[in-house]
């Protein structure tokens, strides 16, 4: 693997074995010195084009407990904001001799232009790329799923069978575009529960069913329900009336909670609007896998990054997993 741009891109077997090789990361962040040499002398550029925190820091981490070197590019600051053009940012970039690109923008399909095109030939992975995807979000979703559903030694296993609700934001949502793609080749049930002003206008959008009442779809007895964060900062026209009228008819409430099964986990990807989309009382119940999946996440994206700067497509051994760097 050299690229990580899209879900859709992944066959099982691939996203089988990301989610391995997660495991095997996931052992090294449980040591008392969470540190692998495997990316010794190489340099990976966080090229983040849009805020982030949760996704530029888990980047981060990972990199750093591959042992790589990691530069934190922001735009704001930049010369981009005196009007450099991506092709001469990434050129200046690559002549400080770095490794690998993790690139979040607020373009879609950005990260696929840079890796398509002859400016730099190193790894891209996408840190998330506007409306469109954010792969390793689905990946370390899944890797939660995985876990919880089936316990840490589920090697080589999938989501077969699983039934995912996905509620809320889809149409602006690149978090639900990457999972319904992932959780599908999984073998997973995907249905979204939104208002059809927030879904994209076809039968099937990105092959997943589609349900317009919440409480109907939660009374057929999911494995997982997953929130989305109602995306404000991308909305430009009136989507549903107000607030409490989205809440009302979408949100993950504190009764509805109270009636799921007590084996259906409770998702967010992040950032949570508390009392909109999802209520604090189901954000922080036994069953919800928030604060996992942000510590899965540099699980996964140690194994993405693994997976893409060395070119090795075997799981971590020998050197690789020495519990300290010399």
């Amino acid at each position: 693997m050299k690229h990580l741009l899209s879900t859709a891109d992944l066959s099982r077997a691939d996203a089988v074995h990301i989610l391995d090789v997660a495991e095997e990361m996931a052992e090294v962040n449980q040591r008392e010195v969470r540190k692998l040499p495997a990316l010794r002398g190489k340099t990976v550029v966080n090229l983040f084009f849009e805020d982030s925190t949760r996704t530029r820091i888990s980047f981060e981490a990972a990199a750093k407990r591959l042992s790589a070197d990691v530069i934190n590019f922001a735009a704001k600051g930049s010369s981009v904001s005196k009007g450099e053009s991506l092709k001469d940012t990434v050129q200046t970039l690559g002549a400080m001799g770095i490794d690998g690109i993790v690139m979040r923008h607020g373009a879609s399909g950005a990260p696929r232009v840079l890796a398509d095109a002859d400016w730099i030939d190193v790894p891209v992975v996408n840190a998330g790329d506007g409306t469109h995807e954010h792969p390793t979000q689905a990946l370390l979703d899944a890797f939660t799923m995985r876990r919880r559903l089936h316990g840490t030694d589920s090697r080589g296993q999938g989501l077969d069978g699983v039934r995912v609700l996905i509620v809320g934001d889809v149409l602006h949502s690149r978090v639900a575009r990457s999972n319904a793609w992932l959780l599908r080749t999984l073998g997973a049930h995907v249905t979204f529960v939104a208002p059809p002003t927030l879904l994209p206008a076809v039968d099937r959008p990105f092959g997943a069913a589609v349900h317009h009442d919440l409480d109907a779809a939660l009374a057929e007895d999911p494995d997982v329900v997953m929130t989305l964060r109602i995306q404000q900062e991308r909305m430009h026209d009136a989507f549903f009336p107000n607030e409490r009228e989205y809440t009302r008819h979408f949100g993950l409430t504190a009764s509805r909670a109270a009636r799921l099964s007590e084996r259906t986990l409770i998702m967010h990807p992040g950032p949570m609007n508390r009392g909109l989309e999802i209520a604090g009382v189901a954000a922080d119940d036994p069953r919800s896998t928030v604060v996992e999946q942000v510590a899965n996440g540099v699980s996964v994206r140690m194994a993405v990054l693994y997976l893409a700067l060395t070119g090795n497509d075997t799981k971590p051994t020998g050197n690789d997993t020495k519990e300290s760097v010399a």
